[in-house]
């Protein structure tokens, strides 16, 4: 689905997009899904394979996530020319008519039902005027009636929490059943897994993604705008507020030049959900940056997606990130999961009027320089260079293997991540990209699983697993990569490899990715042999990934090895630091003069 045709907005330098822009590419969207509708217009059958919870319960899930862009399209709206509010309006009826063949099932016998609960509570709280007041008294008892097990049915421990609390809030509004003490329990709860400078953990083992974004911090917010009035809400604005202000200052460093967010963690086919957050922080007064940053980082996001292959000829979203890409489809996906991006819409809630829409546009923290920054919680050192407008993250913090039996999983526990590749698939005989790792003298290697976060600083960090120690020194477009080895017998390590990649670069990148990255990588101390393997499968941003690495085929514990990793767009090549093992540390000098050591 290209980008509006439309004249540009003059208040939007970078992006060209304006709220109308906003709106009509929400209506698009919407009526894109008509054509797939059940007679009643309860479910969206899409096309694509079923999701573990079965077609009915997907069809549920289009329907709920397209109804959140319809709820936000329609909460400051002065009209509604495609008659968004009469479609919804009747797949509500339809879908909560128990005598009806589209009723849709029940929260109690599905889970994903709840999912889509809350999203049909924030659409109705925001199309009140339009659906909710003008439905009969027995239709709108029979939503009550559908949205009311919300308060005995279990919700997972981790974000989920959330979807209780939101379906319960408008439950309250509409004076339908609730359960003040479930929902202060939660609360509770999800504050228990808030660590420090506006991150959550998503549940006791969960981890860090974008999950903290779109749910933990704009769920949140969204609570407190359904709970108006009530007692204790205030309060819990406030720190909400607080948080996600501090969530945003350092997030958004995670966006490209080109508005790519960062390629980390599940779920990311949901795309433009990733702003719904930064919508969130002008809603609610909560935004660090300045409005025309925000403005610039939302809207660029939305139309970087709109305008690089994530939606089909037909106009619908497709399983994947910049194009189709089934391999990114999980067990709980559906062909309707995509539309959570709605919450990317979110800034619809802001009417046309607000002076929010005439302050220009102004640009991202990438835009202005580059970017060497900790986010401590995570243990990520974020690295972003304006020339080629690449950020890359370093992770010595994220490690999602405790929710996975202990097995590594791509999207988390890689030593680095950026705004334009994505990790290779599990290897198959090649070497994984940003791994460092130890072959065994039968081929078997360590795994990155359960590691340690030593220390994240400013432009330094640490993590260790097994016998491995790494210090990563973040400079621009080069990470220096210092390994320490431990051993508790001297022939531990008899016949042991030590090998050391880089990022996975596409050999034939997918339209709308970049099309001349390159990753070297370079031995800086130690004796190593380069080499490079070319991986068998295909990820979101191409196929034919090379994979460059460094590897030395003798090692011993105590001794250092230091080997420089780049991602860069062009042919330019990094300049590479000098590494020295001191006696009691090891230095890195930089071209530019800046020396680092590291004890």
């Amino acid at each position: 689905m290209s980008s509006s045709e439309r004249a540009p907005d003059p208040t939007a330098p970078y992006t060209g997009w304006g709220r109308a822009h906003l709106e009509a590419f929400a209506d698009r969207t919407l009526l894109a899904l008509r054509p797939w509708a059940t007679p009643g217009h309860a479910r969206f059958d899409l096309p694509g394979p079923a999701s573990r919870a079965g077609q009915v319960s997907d069809g549920l899930e289009a329907f709920a996530r397209s109804f959140l862009a319809a709820g936000f399209r329609l909460s400051a709206a002065a009209d509604d020319p495609d008659d968004h509010a009469g479609w919804y309006a009747a797949g509500l009826v339809s879908g909560t008519d128990p005598s009806s063949p589209e009723r849709w099932p029940d929260l109690a016998d599905i889970a994903q039902s709840r999912v889509e609960a809350a999203a049909i509570a924030i659409a109705l709280h925001e199309s009140r005027s339009w659906i909710w007041d003008r439905l009969g008294k027995t239709d709108q008892q029979r939503i009550i009636d559908w949205l009311a097990p919300s308060a005995q049915v279990g919700y997972g421990d981790n974000n989920w929490k959330w979807f209780a609390n939101i379906t319960q809030a408008f439950l309250r509004s509409v004076d339908g059943p609730h359960d003040e003490k479930l929902i202060n329990d939660n609360i509770a709860l999800l504050d228990s897994w808030y660590l420090e400078g506006g991150w959550y953990n998503d549940g006791d083992r969960g981890s860090i993604d974008w999950y903290n974004g779109w749910v933990m911090h704009l769920f949140a917010l969204w609570y407190c705008r359904m709970s108006d009035g009530v007692p204790g809400v205030a309060d819990l604005l406030e720190r909400y507020r607080q948080r996600l202000g501090d969530y945003l200052s350092q997030a958004a460093w995670l966006f490209g030049a080109d508005s790519a967010p960062l390629f980390q963690g599940r779920s990311l086919i949901y795309r433009y959900a990733t702003v719904g957050a930064p919508w969130a922080g002008a809603i609610f007064d909560a935004d660090p940056l300045t409005p025309g940053t925000l403005r610039r980082l939302a809207m660029g996001t939305v139309r970087y997606f709109a305008d690089s292959g994530a939606f089909t000829e037909d106009g619908l979203l497709s399983m994947g990130w910049l194009g189709r890409h089934e391999a990114m489809r999980q067990p709980y996906s559906g062909p309707g999961s995509p539309y959570w991006s709605s919450l990317g819409l979110a800034g619809l809630v802001i009417g046309a009027d607000d002076p929010f829409w005439t302050i220009p546009e102004q640009p991202l923290p990438i835009e202005t320089g580059d970017i060497g920054e900790p986010i401590v919680p995570a243990g990520w050192l974020v690295s972003g260079t304006q020339q080629d407008g690449i950020v890359r993250v370093i992770n010595h913090g994220v490690d999602h293997s405790a929710a996975h039996d202990d097995q590594e999983d791509p999207l988390y526990g890689r030593l680095a991540y950026s705004t334009v590749t994505a990790p290779a698939p599990r290897p198959t005989g090649t070497p994984a990209d940003n791994q460092v790792m130890l072959i065994g003298p039968n081929g078997e290697t360590t795994r990155r699983v359960g590691f340690s976060n030593l220390m994240t600083s400013r432009r330094i960090a640490a993590s260790a697993w097994g016998p491995i120690t790494c210090t990563s020194v973040a400079h621009g477009a080069v990470e220096v990569r210092i390994i320490r080895l431990q051993a508790e017998r001297a022939d531990d390590l008899d016949g042991v490899r030590l090998l050391v990649s880089g990022y996975a670069v596409p050999r034939q990148p997918v339209p709308g990715s970049r099309q001349q990255l390159r990753s070297d990588v370079q031995i800086l101390l130690g004796d190593g042999k380069p080499g490079s393997a070319e991986h068998d499968q295909d990820n979101p941003f191409g196929s034919r990934l090379l994979i460059n690495s460094a590897e030395f085929p003798v090692v011993a514990a105590g001794q250092t090895y230091a080997v420089g990793v780049s991602l860069t767009d062009g042919a330019d090549r990094p300049a590479w630091p000098t590494v020295v093992a001191e006696a009691s540390a090891t230095r890195i000098a930089w071209p530019d003069g800046t020396v680092d050591l590291i004890t």
